[in-house]
Order: C-alpha cells, then sequence, then structure tokens
C-alpha cells in the first residue's frame, strides 16, 4: 500500500496480452488467502518469458541444435543454455512427444530462474528503470510465488488446444486466483495496511523489511501469509520447485550459464566465490549471502 501500487478488482483483471498491452491488461496486487498477496505484473511476465521459451527449446532440440541464448526485456544479462542429446535420440521414435515434454517443464524451470536472477541482480544495486532504487523490492514477499505461479500458468496456456495465448492466459489466471482463494479489492488493502511499519516503511520510497528469499532450493516454494486476514483461515499452498527431471529421464543434460554484463557484477562474483555463474550451483550461495547482508543491514 504505497505510491504507485494498484489494488484492481479481481473480478475485472482485463485481458491477458503477449508482449505488453497498457490499456487491456490489469496489473497490481491482489490478496488470496493460501498464496498471499500475488503480483500480477509477475505472473503476466513470467508466463509470457515461459511461452518464448517452449518455442526456444522446442525449436532448438527438433533442429537439433546445441542451444540458445536469450535476454528477459530490458535487462543486459545473456542466459546461456546448451544441451547434450542421448546417445540413442537418432533411434527414438517419439521424438515430438519427448521434446513437448522437456520444452514445458524446462520452461518454467528457466523462466522461474531468469526471474531469480532478476531478483538477485537488484539485490546487488542493478538498475532497471534508472531512478527507482531497485533493491528496496528485490525479494519482496510476493514475488518469487507469483513468478512460479506466472510461469506454470504460462505453460498451461500453451497446453490449452482450444484457445490462443492470450484467451487462455486470461481464463487461467481467473482460474488460478479462485484456487488460490482470491479476496476482494478492499481486503487486499486492509493486509497490505495491516503490516505497514513491520514489513515496510515509507510510502513513496517504501523500504522493504520483509524478503522472501525462498526460491525453492529444498524442492518446495512457500508463500508470505499476512497473518490475521479476515474470512482467510486456510493452509498456505506449498508449490514444487522447478525441475530438470524431464531432461535427465530422457538422458539429455543441460547446461545453464548467467553471464551478468552488468557494472555491479563483480559484487555478484566475490558474493558467489565464482567469475561464471550457474544457477544450480551458485544460487544457493547468493542466497545465503543475501540473507546475511539482510540481517547486517
Amino acid at each position: 500500500a504505497t505510491f504507485g501500487v494498484l489494488f484492481p478488482d479481481p473480478d475485472k483483471l482485463g485481458r491477458h496480452s503477449y508482449g505488453t498491452d497498457l490499456f487491456g491488461e490489469v496489473g497490481g496486487i491482489v490478496y488470496t488467502c493460501k498464496g498471499g498477496h500475488i503480483d500480477l505484473h509477475h505472473i503476466r511476465g513470467t508466463a509470457d518469458d515461459a511461452r518464448y521459451l517452449v518455442k526456444r527449446i522446442r525449436e532448438t532440440l527438433s533442429r537439433e541444435r546445441k542451444g540458445f541464448s536469450f535476454n528477459l526485456t530490458g535487462e543486459t544479462s545473456t542466459h546461456k543454455i546448451r544441451f547434450t542429446y542421448p546417445a540413442n535420440w537418432d533411434r527414438q521414435p517419439d521424438k515430438n512427444k519427448i521434446i513437448d515434454e522437456i520444452a514445458f517443464e524446462t520452461a518454467v524451470y528457466l523462466a522461474f530462474n531468469a526471474m531469480a536472477w532478476h531478483e538477485i541482480q537488484t539485490w546487488f544495486g542493478v538498475h532497471f528503470a534508472l531512478v527507482e532504487p531497485e533493491f528496496n523490492s528485490a525479494f519482496s514477499w510476493e514475488d518469487s510465488y507469483s513468478n512460479l505461479v506466472g510461469a506454470r500458468l504460462g505453460v498451461e496456456a500453451v497446453k490449452d488446444t482450444e484457445h490462443n495465448f492470450d484467451e487462455a492466459m486470461t481464463i487461467a489466471i481467473y482460474r488460478r486466483l479462485k484456487e488460490l482463494g482470491v479476496q476482494p479489492r478492499e481486503t487486499a488493502i486492509r493486509a497490505s495496511d495491516s503490516v505497514r511499519g513491520q514489513w515496510y516503511t515509507g510510502n513513496f520510497v517504501p523500504d522493504m523489511r520483509m524478503r522472501n528469499f525462498d526460491i525453492g532450493l529444498d524442492g518446495t516454494l512457500a508463500p508470505t501469509l499476512v497473518p490475521g486476514v479476515a474470512d482467510c483461515n486456510a493452509e498456505p499452498l506449498e508449490l514444487v520447485a522447478p525441475a530438470r527431471e524431464t531432461l535427465n529421464r530422457y538422458g539429455f543434460a543441460m547446461t545453464y550459464e548467467i553471464k551478468p554484463n552488468v557494472l555491479e557484477q563483480g559484487r555478484i562474483f566475490k558474493a558467489a566465490g565464482s567469475n561464471r555463474i550457474f544457477p544450480e550451483e551458485h544460487y544457493p550461495v547468493l542466497i545465503e549471502y543475501m540473507e546475511k547482508d539482510t540481517l547486517k543491514r
């Protein structure tokens, strides 16, 4: 509940639009009993990332290329993906089915981890809006949970053969929010106001005191629920963390490396203990560093 934050009517969220639609889409924050605060911008953006990555993975594997690279919109970091194919790949009779299975699971994994990287960068002082102090919102309590919900919805929408992606996402968002126990706009505002002074301070430039560094390193990702919200007695709904099990099952190997390409990369390398960033190896190290840094700050 700070300057510029929107709290929309959860029954009037507009129509999803792949890419950017400043008029049809509705963003902002809603509150759910099982998932806490949900950031609709994060849901929509990560869903679009997942759709894009399904396409890139399908193209790469169907043409038996070594890999591909991508950048999130507005970011300079390069995400490099490299595949190693199983020895019997040429003799596989169901290649298209296998490729789809891999693309659906791996797109969620990559989209979620790419957004986790966004949060890591902002923690170390990288600016995307030029004037906004991005550190203030790094790993705010609703970010990662919203990102994972969005990545999974993006893949669900790709799988929907009865609707185009935008229609499928519009339907999926309403369905998922209902499953999470979405509350009226007034409840979302009251929930946010109730933790002012404890979880955050300030208004125009808020200072975040409550961070959620859970990115599923233990296999699940838990939401942060605001205590004492009226009409909410549900248990938090933990989400299974993104995985690479399908790749492994079919004998593939994948290398995922991030090249930061930012002025602040020296600080990131020092915290990670490496001049090359591999999420599977270095995210746990960086998360531990940031948790300790939080206590110092």
